[in-house]
């Protein structure tokens, strides 16, 4: 459909150039009629204007028809009462009818309302692609180990529970199942929220879709299609998506009574003058007066356009509107829930607390710790490096690296013995750690690791996700705007409780699954609540969707953004304010040229209808195409207004 008015805009755009050089009230206007007037002129433009309305003004003749089946006249129903009393009245006039021919209003109507229609549905259409999003975050095929131990790559499909397939370092878990053989650690924050990657033993459960680490692992599958849990999350997507309610269309409420206002006093003034003894042309041209004036250029544009603008002034700020209805209502919202793990915070491990032991300093602590760390991939280690490289300080190369599974790994450093490693390895060896500082660094869910240098302790490093640098400007914007921030995680109630504490949000809900987040978003909805919910996982996607407004932070995942109606392309929290105030903005201005397209109305049909006859003024065809002319105008100027809407407002 979006395709098909945008190619009967184009040919009607083609056309009107044309049709209004040969119209006689433009060629008076622009003093030009000695210069075009040419035999068969009027014909000419007979037949390019059947040409315009029969294939521009198609959709809304159907939609009339349609409108009328329905009983439920609206903008197409008084679309094609105008520009069908335009055509035929001016072809009236080009066979013998005294008059003036509006074959110029006709095209421009059509061409203009194409575009509106087009701008409209480019907005508000597009099929969501989050189900393929989420598939594919599975790979095609996995690797089957048979009976004699032989690997054998297969799809995923020909899996069934109990087979044992290998997962290799770096790869992704294809379906659910059972660690049974190796062991490490996986990347579950796309399906789980959970920041940290989780160490996977025998026994322990694998979900479809995680990232295995550095071990290669056997897994035996428990469930395959759609008894899986990302299928599950599928699911819920589906019903998320099902059940979200459309808003109805102001402008369409409008074009209703505008209907039935032009139909009853256009039909009324052709009546009523026609019993007054007037001539047979002079009750028509009152009708078709009234039609022109209620021609709705105006009315067409007022929100298509304005929302063309919002959308543009949006994007060139990082801010895709992908749904404008849910964009319309984030001016009511009152509460703003947030996911915490790369959203809040950036998703990656960091040292946030460095707590020294002996006499050794800070920086030649972090040194030795970074050397010992430099050839490992774990996040633990990726963390301590990256924050001495944050530092600019520089450390030697180790020697002798050995991991100590599951507990840290030790290496030689400039002829130093150095281990990394946890407080309950050294707690098993009797050499536990008594500082203070320890258990309240683990009671707000940091992982702590000791730096042991020659067999002393000397040093504890606590890492944590990261939290971004403008969180706390984001929770003070929407404060400011009088919007509570909600925060929703699947970490440890010990880091939601830390990382809200830092950031001043005093609700906060954590350990919750996907399933529980969009349960959690419908029922702050149910006790009156209107959410905006802002994620970038997989795990957001459901509440994505079932929240009022859904916000993904573009550097996510893309379940999230094709989930969600609005996309922060830059991953700054603070743009949730700057969308909530273009929202309202925006509103306003649909708003006001909703008012000015159909109130001038008031005024303009009555005088149409010839309530001034006899004041020594009345108005012509000619004189309410100018005022309908002059409405669409200040529509226009008034949308394109909003781009005066303040930078820092939007992105602040």
């Amino acid at each position: 459909m979006v395709e098909d008015f945008r190619r009967r805009f184009w040919v009607s755009l083609i056309l009107t150039p044309p049709i209004l050089i040969l119209s006689p009230m433009i060629q008076h206007w622009l003093g030009i009629e000695d210069a075009v007037s040419f035999p068969g002129d009027g014909l000419l433009l007979f037949v390019l204007s059947t040409v315009v309305y029969l294939y521009g003004g198609w959709p809304f003749l159907t939609g009339f028809f349609r409108e009328l089946g329905d009983r439920r006249p609206g903008m197409m129903t008084l679309v094609a009462m105008a520009i069908s009393v335009a055509y035929f009245y001016s072809a009236a006039v080009t066979f013998g009818l005294p008059g003036m021919s509006f074959y110029w209003e006709l095209a421009t109507l059509i061409a203009i309302m194409l575009l509106g229609h087009w701008l409209e549905m480019r907005s508000v259409m597009g099929a969501s692609r989050a189900l393929e999003a989420l598939v594919r975050l599975l790979p095609d095929s996995a690797i089957r180990i048979d009976a004699h131990g032989n690997g054998v790559e297969m799809p995923i499909a020909a899996l069934t529970p109990g087979d044992h397939i290998l997962v290799r370092p770096g790869g992704k878990v294809p379906v659910d199942g059972r660690v049974i053989e190796g062991s490490s650690s996986f990347n579950e924050s796309m399906l789980t929220g959970e920041s940290r990657p989780v160490a996977k033993k025998a026994g322990d459960s694998a979900i479809g879709g995680a990232i295995n680490g550095a071990g290669a692992v056997t897994i035996e599958v428990m469930a395959t299609g759609g008894a899986t849990y990302l299928s599950q999350v599928i699911d819920m997507v589906k019903r998320a998506q099902a059940s979200r309610s459309r808003t109805q269309d102001l402008a369409n409420r409008a074009a209703g009574w505008l209907t039935y206002i032009a139909l009853g006093v256009g039909f009324g003034s052709l009546a009523w003058w026609t019993i007054a003894g007037e001539s047979w042309e002079f009750a028509i041209e009152r009708m078709v007066t009234v039609m022109v004036i209620a021609c709705p250029h105006a009315l067409g544009l007022a929100v298509p356009l304005v929302v063309a603008v919002s959308t543009s002034l949006s994007a060139g700020n990082g801010l895709l509107i992908r749904d404008r209805a849910a964009f319309e209502r984030a001016r009511n919202l009152d509460a703003a829930v947030f996911d915490k793990t790369g959203t809040l915070t950036e998703g990656r491990f960091g040292v946030s607390d460095v707590v020294l032991l002996g006499s050794m300093g800070e920086t030649e602590a972090l040194r030795l710790a970074a050397s010992a760390e430099s050839q490992s991939e774990h996040p633990i280690a990726q963390g301590i490096v990256a924050e001495t490289t944050t530092r600019n300080v520089a450390y030697p190369r180790p020697e002798s690296v050995r991991n100590i599974t599951g507990e840290g790994i030790e290496a030689r450093v400039e002829a130093r013995a150095v281990a990394i490693v946890s407080p309950g390895h050294l707690a098993r060896q009797g050499k536990a750690i008594s500082h203070e500082r320890l258990k309240a660094l683990e009671s707000d869910g940091k992982t702590v690791v000791v730096l042991v240098v020659d067999g002393e302790p000397l040093a504890l490093f606590a890492l944590s996700d990261i939290i971004r640098p403008e969180s706390r400007e984001a929770i003070d914007d929407l404060k400011a705007l009088g919007i509570r921030p909600i925060m929703l995680t699947g970490d440890a109630e010990g880091v939601a409780r830390a990382v809200s504490a830092e950031l001043g949000v005093e609700e906060y809900y954590a350990e919750v699954l996907p399933d529980q987040k969009a349960a959690k978003i419908a029922e702050l909805r149910r006790n009156g609540r209107r959410i905006a919910m802002v994620g970038d996982g997989v795990n957001d996607a459901p509440a994505l969707v079932e929240a009022d407004l859904g916000v993904a932070i573009g550097a996510g995942t893309d379940v999230a953004v094709e989930s969600a109606d609005i996309v922060l392309v830059r991953s700054d929290p603070r743009d949730v304010a700057a969308i909530l105030g273009l929202s309202r903005a925006t509103y306003r201005k649909m708003v006001q040229n909703l008012v000015w397209a159909t109130g001038y109305n008031t005024f303009a049909i009555p005088m149409a209808a010839g309530i001034t006859f006899g004041t020594g003024f009345l108005m012509t065809p000619a004189v309410g195409a100018v005022f309908m002319s002059l409405s669409t105008i200040i529509v226009a100027i008034n949308a394109q207004l909003l781009r005066f809407y303040k930078r820092e407002e939007i992105t602040r």
